[in-house]
């Protein structure tokens, strides 16, 4: 690992000459690039210095309790290396997981629909919970989300909701959220204390960039308005402003009806439609490559269980690389880091074997 990371600290001096070369912002699809390869790279050296100071202290903790004699400075000085030992543990899962190669795709905007599952109304709350952890991360990231479309469900919650998140790296680290989501609590309902278990499923999108290949013919698209319904405000009900897009050829349905304009609610309806249709393609592309569905890995089956939230344990499983948290309440308020680094490596070697 290390020569690999000497080698990237090698490639960061030269793209920070490149990019003090006045003549780079001539070409401004090069620029981006380079402005990109710059952010990764320096996320490297980041948390390569964080790891070598570190390691530094600990050595110089090793060198005094060799020699110290005073009880109370040897159990602080033990203290402070286990401290470091668990931060040294934690940049190395994130600095392993950054030296994954870089994807075309990593930093390409990206559809999360999240829809409630068995369940009913706990479902719905529970969409509700992950949509926020969603944006607590996000926040966290550094990314930005904007709402496509939701219906909101009557007790809290929503029935599905379907946001865009965009910025650095966003389609790198939220791609295998993609499956079915199960949580285990006890609801505000239930007199008996007993632990119930609902489901959500989550897809995730790559948002077509402009110039892609998909286009969609007036002629196989279906058009409805209808008055929206819902949390929202009086205007809501006074005015056909939702809309509801069927491409006939494919079957796919999008709605949305959340803003007061019939033509932003179009405008939105139709990224998601657009999305919805190169999804489709690309999976129609992985089974007609594939014979089995374990050459498809990655490729975000909704059927299969991905992780279980515990509650009353605070408790969280990714049962695709048998990792367990028991800081589900963290994890909640978006804290995903370490499952998100944990999952790109882990599936990165299940691409390379």
């Amino acid at each position: 690992m290390e020569k690999a990371i000497h080698k990237l600290l090698s490639r960061l001096a030269e793209v920070e000459a490149k990019l003090g070369n006045t003549e780079v912002f001539g070409n401004q699809r090069d620029y981006k690039k380079l402005t990109q390869e710059h952010a990764y790279l320096s996320d490297v050296k980041r948390l390569w210095d964080q790891l070598q100071r570190i390691g530094q202290q600990m050595s110089d903790n090793h060198e005094l309790l060799s020699t110290e004699t005073d009880p109370a400075f040897i159990e602080e000085l033990k203290n402070d290396n286990t401290e470091m030992e668990l931060k040294r543990e934690k940049l190395s899962n994130e600095l392993e997981a950054l030296l994954v190669p870089p994807d075309p795709n990593d930093h390409r905007n990206t559809i999360i629909e999240v829809r409630a599952g068995t369940g009913g109304d706990e479902a719905a709350l529970f969409v509700g919970d992950c949509v926020r952890m969603y944006k607590l991360y996000a926040d966290h990231m550094g990314w930005k989300y904007e709402l496509l479309s939701c219906t909101p469900s009557e007790i809290g919650g929503y029935k599905e909701y379907v946001m865009v998140l965009s910025g650095p790296n966003v389609y790198r680290f939220l791609q295998y959220e993609a499956g079915t989501h199960r949580i285990q609590r006890v609801p505000a309902t239930e007199a008996q204390g007993r632990v119930h278990t609902s489901a959500i499923t989550v897809a995730v999108l790559l948002e077509p960039e402009e110039g892609s290949e998909v286009t969609i013919n007036e002629k196989d698209l279906r058009v409805d308005t209808y008055r929206a319904s819902g949390a929202g405000g009086q205007h809501i009900n006074t005015t056909d402003s939702a809309v509801r897009l069927t491409h006939i050829p494919t079957g796919i349905v999008v709605t949305c009806q959340d803003e007061r304009s019939q033509h932003k609610n179009k405008d939105k309806a139709m990224r998601l439609l657009i999305a919805k249709i190169a999804e489709a393609q690309i999976q129609k592309q992985h089974a007609e490559m594939s014979t089995n569905r374990a050459e498809q890995v990655g490729s975000g089956d909704r059927s299969e269980r991905i992780r279980t939230y515990n509650v009353p344990q605070n408790r969280l499983t990714e049962h695709r690389i048998n990792l367990t948290k028991y800081n589900l309440d963290r994890i909640l308020q978006g804290d995903l880091g370490d499952i998100s680094t944990a999952l790109v490596a882990h599936f990165r070697q299940e691409k390379l074997s």
